[in-house]
């Protein structure tokens, strides 16, 4: 149960993000902005992190557009 829940709760931070998703920083802001990309956790004062299964669900969404394309 406990590694469920520290899985669900994994953060990444931006260049563990940049480099699973192969995006720039100024994209993935870019995308957020857009509203097509994960929004960042916030912790602390001026650090973020992603939530991993938001991103690979992310990730998994782009094969889906191009599987179906």
């Amino acid at each position: 149960m406990a590694n469920t829940i520290q899985e669900k709760l994994s953060i990444l931070r931006r260049k563990q993000v940049e480099k699973r998703t192969g995006l720039s920083r100024s994209t993935i802001y870019l995308r957020i902005q857009e509203g097509t990309f994960p929004r960042p956790v916030n912790l602390g004062a001026r650090a973020v992190g992603w939530l991993e299964n938001e991103i690979e669900a992310w990730l998994a969404a782009r094969l889906e557009v191009r599987n179906n394309s």
